[in-house]
């Protein structure tokens, strides 16, 4: 703690210091240049890499947007270079940039748990939403195995992006109470323009990157590109750990005062969703390699587990492919038109519909590894194969690999769960605005946003499959003998325990919101007041489960087959649940600009946070839903930019109610009724850049947080790795999986040549502390990475980029196994966890014109 707050201090006078001979010389410096429609030569990219000119439509009522200079809220935009520049890993991962926001990107290309500073999430990303061109994705932000930027991948075709935290987002758009990124698609140009880009990574990536804008006629303009790719991966699962490809046309037209854009885009991709490994823990914040296993590079994924038959999936069993990953396989279609009329009205419309699939294929942890002999044996291992009431008799057993060989019983062994689901997801929503000038820089807006969307899963959720605690893990087969019988401990893929969650389960809801906003410019003030009310109504129907079988042989008729005689299937009824409920949401902003570059904000707002499919509806009976979570968020900021130096730094206090703890048992199973409470977190934002000399640029993004819970003076009920009932309290506890301070700092100079530019950057990022859940028993440490680039512009038309992430190689942790409640190690310090991939390095090379 004390390191954190010297830090702290230290940035904070720095930004003092440099503010305070800036502030004195703002009112002689030129305001920056407006951004061009069109992409800046590549002279002028890194000068304008942040500017308080660039025009923000996020948040904003009109289509025509403010500067961010008078944007009273936190927002963080990058262009198409800034965006690779960025080096993101995944859609996800780009929302490092902005301060505040930390995706946990140790999971591979999708199914990243996404934090907020102040916002108690804890995983997945309950409090983010994906739009494009201003359009949600889903109506909810986040399901079981979803989350929404696993919809969408960075390419060629995306022209910026705007990631707004808070604020006004509670109003627009789906009315997010927490953080959006708002994604823009290139459109065609009036000479024909494209690039071709091809990629090789050393973990085997290979690339194709592609995208064409042209006219079409008279005011007419259109565009297609995307991406193919495959890749071995960081850790790879002797299978294409990623494969597929996405591809984007638009169609715009242009109005004397107006224009229509219509898109769409085709996403087919199969990404490895990247599971927790062993780890030994040392202390808070020491963590090394369990022997036998590179903590970088390794995983338990195999071809001897990558087909398998699950006898459990709902309907009557399925072939699943672990190649197939957390993937998408996506259709999407959608439309933008803006009219400004003479009289001063104008209208805007927003419209998507999508529909596809975006099944799950992983490995999700169970108990820590232990000995063979102790898997087999001893009645006390948690999660072994003999219990006090079913023992194997010592001796009896056989165990081999599933392609031949004995196991020792020395041999460390760990199950994990090998779950399927499959969920078919559409959408249609559409936001409608109409604005009036009512009179001189007074602007109304009403606005009327609905989205319909549907869900249809099955999931195959609690099989437990036995195999070797090793990297390119082999299952394991065991059977013994008890009085003259032969028993099957497991099936001959391995799968020890078909127990589980197994259901279908399918949801329809339409979220109605009514919207109204004023804005008003006084001389140097810009004031905005909007409210929002919002009606959710939500079917879902969850198929009812009875064990199959029971006493008699369980799912295959055979009382010998034990792996398979405590199962619960779908009996042909379902349990049906409505859930509908009305709530307001509120803003209200004040932006003062003392000059054309230096403005000062405030801004207060409310919001609700309605439950989802499978978070808070299913499973609720007799209408007892939850209560709403709600928020007070606060907010004050500054912003100020100059030849020397930006910054926008902004402070917020937010207050939360509502929060819901489930209590489950070592599988994810919801045990006992939820559990009420609260939170409350105060932080600073920070992004800025100085250039104290031409074409040298340092950049600092960064974040201090203090966000505990509250309103539980009990402690939660829990079962720990052991499986011993416990208990633990939260209140005043650290907001789970958020760092304390987080900052990324990016020095780049641009060398100008005769021949072109080049321009080499290195990424110096620091995590601070962080825990795995609410009650803070299972720390997480702290960890610092390297990341570099060199960027070099040759001629009119290459570009060549050499970029790499995690260049030390650090062992850095995001979270621990999730399926364990407070402490996940055992003895000698074992830990399931996921750390960071190792050192990956790609080069590019792209052609334009």
């Amino acid at each position: 703690m004390q390191q954190t707050n010297l830090i702290r201090y230290a940035l904070s006078v720095a930004i003092a210091a440099a503010l305070a001979p800036s502030a004195v010389l703002a009112q002689d410096t030129a305001p920056a240049q407006q951004p061009q429609p069109q992409p800046p030569p590549a002279e002028q990219r890194q000068s304008q890499a942040t500017t308080l000119d660039t025009v923000v439509v996020s948040g904003t009522a009109t289509a025509g947007g403010v500067r961010k200079l008078e944007a009273s809220f936190n927002i963080v935009t990058a262009n198409a270079e800034q965006i690779k520049q960025a080096n993101p890993k995944s859609t996800a991962d780009l929302l490092k940039i902005s301060p505040g926001m930390w995706p946990e990107s140790t999971g591979g290309q999708t199914g990243a748990n996404i934090e907020i500073a102040g916002f108690p999430g804890g995983g997945d990303a309950p409090y983010f939403s994906t739009l494009l061109m201003g359009s949600p994705l889903y109506g909810m932000p986040t399901l079981s195995f979803f989350e929404t930027t696993s919809m969408f991948r960075l390419d060629d075709t995306i022209e910026s992006v705007e990631i707004l935290q808070g604020g006004p987002s509670v109003v627009f758009a789906d009315g997010q109470m927490g953080a959006s990124a708002n994604f823009f698609l290139k459109t065609g140009t009036e000479e024909p323009s494209g690039s071709v880009g091809l990629t090789y990574g050393n973990e085997g990536l290979w690339r194709l990157d592609g995208f064409y804008g042209f006219k079409v006629a008279e005011g007419w303009y259109g565009s297609v590109g995307g991406f193919w790719r495959e890749s071995d991966g960081v850790r790879d699962p002797q299978f294409k750990a990623d494969k597929g490809g996405q591809l984007t046309a638009t169609l715009s037209h242009d109005f004397d005062a107006g224009r229509l854009t219509l898109y769409t885009r085709y996403l087919n991709d199969k990404n490895q969703f990247i599971t927790p490994i062993p780890l030994i823990q040392r202390g808070t914040d020491n963590f090394s390699a369990y022997p036998g296993f590179d903590p970088l590079k390794d995983t338990y994924y195999s071809k001897y587990m990558q087909h398998v038959w699950l006898p459990t999936y709902p309907g009557g069993g399925k072939n699943a492919d672990l190649a197939d990953g957390r993937g998408a396989k996506l259709f999407m279609f959608g439309g933008n038109f803006d009219y400004s009329f003479d009289n001063g009205w104008s209208i805007s419309d927003r419209f998507l519909f999508n529909e596809g699939d975006m099944d799950t294929n992983a490995l999700f942890s169970g108990n820590n590894p232990v000995s063979l002999q102790d898997m087999l044996y001893n009645t006390a291992t948690p999660g072994g194969l003999s219990s006090e009431t079913n023992p194997i008799p010592v001796g009896s057993a056989t165990a081999n690999y599933i392609n031949g060989g004995a196991v020792p019983l020395t041999q460390s062994v760990i199950q994990q769960g090998w779950w399927h689901i499959h969920k078919h997801l559409k959408s249609f929503s559409n936001d409608f605005r109409l604005s009036k000038e009512l009179f001189e820089g007074n602007t109304l807006t009403v606005g009327l946003y609905i989205n319909h969307y549907t869900m249809d899963d099955k999931w195959s959720l609690g099989n437990q499959m036995l195999m070797a605690n090793e990297p390119n893990a082999r299952p394991i087969v065991v059977s013994y003998v008890n009085g003259g019988q032969t028993f099957y401990r497991t099936n001959p893929q391995g799968f020890a325990d078909f127990s589980g969650f197994h259901i279908a389960q399918n949801g329809k809801a339409t979220n109605t919101a009514l919207y109204l906003s004023d804005s008003w410019r006084v001389g140097k003030w810009l004031l905005d007041l909007s409210g929002r009310l919002e009606n959710q109504d939500a079917k879902s129907n969850v198929c009812n489960r009875s064990p199959v079988n029971a006493g008699t042989g369980g799912l295959d008729g055979d009382p010998n087959t034990i792996y398979d005689n405590n199962v619960e299937m779908c009996n042909g009824t379902y349990a049906r649940n409505r859930y509908e409920k009305t709530h307001p949401s509120w803003t209200a902003g004040a932006n003062y600009s003392f000059t054309n570059n230096m403005s000062m904000y405030g801004r207060v707002n409310t919001g609700g946070h309605f439950l989802d499919f499978d978070n808070g509806i299913r499973g609720t009976t007799n209408n007892n839903y939850p209560p709403m979570q709600k928020i007070r968020n606060y907010e004050i900021g500054f912003k100020y930019q100059s030849p020397l130096l930006y910054a926008d730094i902004s402070a917020y206090r937010r207050v939360f109610s509502g929060l819901q703890y489930q209590p489950t048992d070592g599988l994810g199973t919801p045990v006992g009724s939820p559990r009420i409470y609260g939170s409350e977190s105060h932080g600073v934002n920070f992004i800025g850049a100085l250039t104290p000399i031409e074409n040298l640029r340092l950049q600092l993004v960064a974040n201090y947080l203090d966000g505990e819970y509250t309103d539980y003076d009990a402690c939660l009920p829990y079962r720990d790795i052991n499986g011993n009932d416990n208990c633990a309290p939260i209140e005043g506890q650290q907001l789970q999986r958020q760092p304390k301070f987080r900052a990324m700092f990016t020095p780049s100079y641009r060398f100008e040549m005769g021949w072109g530019d080049i321009t080499p950057y290195v990424t110096y990022t620091y995590v601070g502390d962080h825990t795995q859940d609410q009650s803070g028993l299972q720390e997480l440490g702290s960890y610092h990475t390297l990341d570099f680039g060199i960027t070099s512009n040759v001629g009119e038309n290459w570009q060549f980029n050499l970029r790499g992430t995690n260049m030390t190689n650090e062992l850095g942790l995001t979270e621990s196994n999730s399926r364990i409640f407070g402490s996940a190690t055992t003895a000698g310090g074992v830990l399931l966890a996921r750390p960071l991939e190792g050192r990956e390095v790609n080069f590019q090379a792209k052609y334009s014109w």
